[in-house]
């Protein structure tokens, strides 16, 4: 009976590490070709939590995802923390996202966030989302929209 529960315990326990380590280099492989960042995405955001919208709600901590954004030639390629899957959740091509504002984080959200987050809202093929970001990554993610090759629209605020 002892020498059961032991095993199992053995068993689970190098489950647990083997899964860790996968999960620990998926984000190594991630970042290795750098140009990531850490970027938390609410997509598809309701338009009851716009800010400046009519009749708009205090935001909520709700629908926040933790990850990393890699930049990819015009897209990035937006990839959960906690998965592990090796392909990105999410791709934004820069010459379809339209800034619409820059804010702080409100109430709930501010425990759902990163300590020193700004969030961009974001219009991105129709789809609202926002995007929270250090201050230093969010100039950089401002530099890359903005240094779109001539001829594509591209819309900061």
């Amino acid at each position: 009976m002892f020498l059961a529960v032991l095993v199992s315990v053995l068993v689970v326990v190098t489950l647990v590490g083997i899964g860790l380590f996968v999960f620990g280099l998926r984000r190594r492989l991630i970042q290795r070709s750098g140009g990531t960042f850490d970027c938390s995405l609410r997509w598809n955001v309701p338009e009851t939590e716009i800010p400046g919208s009519a009749g708009a709600a205090p935001p909520t901590g709700k629908g926040w995802v933790y990850g990393v954004a890699r930049y990819s030639g015009d897209r990035i390629m937006w990839f959960r923390v906690f998965s592990y899957a090796p392909r990105p959740r999410r791709i934004l091509e820069r010459s379809a996202i339209e800034v619409l504002a820059r804010r702080t984080p409100e109430g709930e959200e501010e425990l759902a966030l990163l300590s020193d987050a700004v969030v961009l809202g974001c219009l991105h093929q129709g789809t609202r989302l926002e995007l929270a970001m250090s201050e230093d990554a969010l100039t950089g993610f401002l530099a890359w929209l903005e240094a779109a090759p001539p001829g594509q629209r591209v819309n900061v605020a």
